[in-house]
């Protein structure tokens, strides 16, 4: 049933928004001398009313339920008022007998008269009138005791009738307490602090109680209702807690589809909690989150921090930073984090970079597995500033200091420091163009780097979000080709912070964090950039001026670069967002140790989605103008560590890395000279059967160019990228051989068009949007039984400097490339058990050749 539609029945309402439409009590009932009989009819007149119209409500909206949504044990959900005295028949307003069982849910303290309490009930359809039945007898029926005699008979009086001691009402301890009935929705099952409860429309972040046993259904109108679920949850012998995220009116459609809901409150673990602590309460958790650590060892994969420093004496960071690998790029700095103006960025980085939002793990149970150990050198000064035009230089030794320290050891750059200028266009900048000179590392020696596309600089009103982002240019270094990009997103969108009730966020769950910049304003023949999105926090609406501001709730918890004071600060923006980022590159590289930077780059990012959010900013029927916003404000969307390390049984991953030479010499000239043909291992059978079955792949192509940058017009002979590849997937009626020369005919193309043009009917994104950079993602849509048929990928070159300038001696250079093809089902078929045994091994890594 429809929110609005449930809103149109009597006496339905959200608590908070709008009026209320019931009935009230007389007066209060119970008390030891019951109620006079004028007066107990027409509270039972009052209460029949009442309950009668909630029943009609819940019968209509029993009758309405959404089949896709509905689960569980069909009936309603009732709301009933209470004096505080009479707390104690709370407890009769159970029915424990049988199967069909009634369910004292919640009960709480009305926010409009604290001496109510207002008790929340689940009622079976079969007991929809149990209430209504308790009430007609007390309206019509006595419970009548007899005085006795010494033999403990009834005492008779004078025409042989017992004498009766005392008359009252029957179920008179329960009816006459009610003071109100009516359906429940939201509102009544929520138990936290009333002034936090989320308006119409906001979502935020619950905590949901759920009934004995409602896991499954829960899970299955989530699901329907496509609410993100958390995938921790807690349980105790009659309730199982989970975080889920949603406004009201989608938990109403669940209240009113489901038997699952207990209880609602507010995720209330927000770095608020700890940042309202003092610093010894702060040390307290900080010790017990170290007990608690499992470190790694000396040759685990590391984050190194190019930044401000990092507090080595800091208990959560000393655990996985050793003294040798904390440095500065000049010998005579302090390696510390100690400079004023930068407020302890490096620790804030440090504590992100290992351990992710603190406030998780704090909170969390158990041993806290490291996988990945960290490294810092300082890159900015304590006082004043450095030279800008030397940051290429600097970025260049200090990554040089951590290869000099530990030369066997893999690593994720993460650089969260950024500089403006005019970048606006998306040309190179000297310090962009470094960083692609020491990705590409001769070719020999890849780099991988992560780098945050920088902020906007100040608050702005709430009715300039989105639109402030769209013409804040990425900032230097973060337009480097071969780097991957973070912009920030944001999922916190709940205020437990009482100070700020009836502050709203500023951006949807899921949507681009307020500080985030992009690349939308660039000229179309750069990259893409961000190349993913992260959590970067969210920030405040301030009711009274319509202005962002910072909120405690809304940021990450991380590590403070003075211990000695407090051990947590809180941090965000798209720096946070890298430093997660980061953390990603270095636990899969920690799971795939002999993968290349190249491939991990490429797994993050083809481990990203648009969430709905995202998605929402195209049309019905979007054109390539919307396709290159969604490009362009947030990349391919937010990556998962879990999609990035491993494939399920309906959604397999393949990655090949491997090799070709794209050009070679002729004399004076160069000329196009390998493309690689993957013949992919398609089970052909099982996706026939399948037939109209929808199915999707996605691609990614990701590899390091040499730069050469300057202001030349970016012509052919001018090129920035050394060279260029290009992915090409065989379409569904072409045999091998036609395939293959229409990929060969696309790389002697001197326009780099793509065979055949266009989209090539299924691609997302196709060649005009996808084609930009060093790194290319598209996803291809279609039935099963086509895509059978697409059983190969061709890799070729297009033009590059190589090409055009063979005096510098290029042209006969191999270079590395690293594909990743996922497939997925919406069927249910086990897709890698069936490439298994179409390829007879384990196929998750595929490290050859065409």
């Amino acid at each position: 049933m429809a929110d609005n539609e449930q809103r149109q029945l009597p006496h339905v309402y959200l608590s908070g928004h709008g009026d209320r439409e019931d009935f009230t009590s007389p007066r209060s009932g119970g008390g030891s001398g019951g109620l006079p009989p004028r007066d107990r009819a027409e509270h039972a007149k009052h209460l029949e009313d009442m309950l009668t119209t909630a029943v009609a409500a819940a019968e209509e909206q029993i009758a309405a339920r959404d089949p896709a949504v509905a689960a569980g044990k069909p009936g309603f959900y009732l709301e009933i008022e209470v004096p505080r005295s009479q707390q104690a028949v709370l407890d009769n307003l159970e029915y424990r007998r049988g199967e069909d069982r009634i369910e004292l849910v919640a009960a709480k303290p009305s926010r409009e008269n604290p001496d109510i309490i207002q008790a929340t009930v689940f009622v079976p359809e079969s007991k929809r009138e149990y209430y209504l039945g308790k009430v007609r007898t007390y309206a019509e029926e006595d419970n009548v005791r007899y005085e006795k005699d010494e033999n403990g008979n009834n005492r008779l009086d004078e025409n042989g009738n017992p004498v009766e001691k005392s008359r009252r009402p029957k179920n008179e301890a329960l009816v006459a307490s009610i003071e109100a009935a009516r359906l429940a929705q939201a509102a009544s099952l929520y138990t936290d602090d009333q002034r936090l409860f989320p308006q119409a429309g906001q979502e935020a972040w619950w905590e949901i109680w759920l009934r004995t046993e409602a896991h499954a259904t829960f899970t299955h109108a989530a699901a329907a209702l496509n609410i993100p679920v958390k995938e921790h949850r807690v349980t105790f012998a009659e309730r199982e807690v989970l975080l889920a995220r949603a406004t009201p009116e989608v938990l109403g459609r669940i209240i009113a589809n489901t038997d699952a809901i207990a209880e609602l409150r507010l995720a209330r673990d927000t770095p608020a909690v700890f940042m309202e602590m003092d610093g010894g309460e702060q040390t307290e958790w900080s010790d017990e989150l170290v007990d608690r650590l499992v470190l790694p060892d000396g040759n685990a994969p590391a984050v190194c921090i190019l930044d401000s420093g990092s507090t080595i004496r800091h208990p959560l960071i000393t655990q996985a930073l050793d003294p040798q690998d904390h440095q500065a790029w000049r010998a005579d700095w302090n390696a510390e984090d100690v400079g004023a103006q930068w407020r302890g960025h490096g620790t804030q980085m440090s504590g992100i970079a290992l351990y992710g939002d603190l406030t998780d793990a704090i909170v969390g149970n158990g041993p806290l597995e490291l996988f990945h150990r960290l490294e810092s050198v300082k890159i900015l000064p304590d006082h004043g500033a450095n030279d800008p035009d030397l940051y290429g230089h600097i970025t260049a030794a200090a990554m040089a200091r951590a290869e000099v320290q530990a030369p066997d050891r893999r690593r994720a750059f993460c650089l969260a420091v950024t500089s403006d200028g005019d970048y606006w266009r998306g040309r190179p900048s000297s310090w962009s163009a470094k960083i692609d000179d020491l990705a590409y590392g001769e070719g020999t020696d890849q780099r991988l780097i992560v780098i945050s596309a920088g902020n906007i600089g100040s608050y702005y009103p709430a009715t300039e979000y989105l639109d402030q982002n769209d013409v804040s240019g990425i900032e230097s270094p973060a337009q480097a080709w071969n780097a991957i990009t973070v912009g920030a997103m944001t999922e916190k969108c709940t205020i437990t912070d009482v100070t700020f009730a009836g502050w709203q966020v500023m951006a949807p769950a899921g949507d681009l964090a307020p500080c985030s910049r992009t690349s939308v304003p660039w000229h179309q023949e750069w990259p893409i950039k961000p190349d993913v999105v992260f959590e970067g926090g969210n920030h405040g609406i301030d009711p009274a001026t319509g202005s962002g501001d910072h909120l405690d709730d809304l940021a990450l918890l991380t590590t403070f670069n003075r211990p000695e004071e407090r051990a947590f600060t809180v941090t965000g923006d798209t720096s946070a967002a890298t430093a997660a980022v980061s953390r990603i590159a270095a636990i899969v590289l920690a799971d795939q140790p002999e993968l290349w930077p190249e491939t991990i780059r490429g797994l993050i990012v083809h481990s990203a989605r648009w969430t709905p959010a995202m998605l929402a900013c195209l049309p019905a029927n979007p054109i390539q103008s919307n396709q290159r916003l969604l490009l362009r404000r947030y990349g391919y969307g937010q990556p998962d560590l879990g999609r990035a390390l491993r494939s399920l049984s309906n959604d397999v991953t393949l990655v090949i890395e491997s090799e070709l030479q794209p050009y070679e010499a002729e004399g004076s000239s160069v000329k196009s000279r390998d493309m690689m043909l993957h013949d992919l291992p398609w089970p052909a059978d099982a996706l026939g059967a399948l037939g109209e079955a929808m199915v999707e792949m996605r691609v990614t192509l990701s590899y390091f160019i040499e730069p050469n940058p300057g202001e030349r017009g970016w012509t052919r002979r001018h090129r920035y990228a050394g060279h260029g590849l290009r992915f090409a997937v065989k379409r569904a009626e072409e045999s091998f051989d036609r395939f293959r020369r229409r990929v060969n005919a696309a790389a002697r193309d001197e326009d780099e068009q793509v065979a055949g043009g266009g989209n090539d009917d299924g691609w997302v994104l196709g060649p005009r949007l996808r084609d930009r950079g060093s790194l290319h993602a598209d996803i291809w849509r279609g039935t099963a039984a086509d895509l059978a048929n697409r059983n190969g990928i061709g890799i070729y070159p297009v033009g590059g400097w190589w090409r055009e300038k063979p005096k510098l001696e290029r042209a006969n250079r191999t270079v590395r490339y690293a594909l990743i093809v996922t497939l997925r089902a919406e069927a249910d078929v086990n897709l890698h058990a069936e490439i298994m045994n179409e390829v007879g091994i384990e196929v998750d890594i595929d490290t050859g050749g065409a």
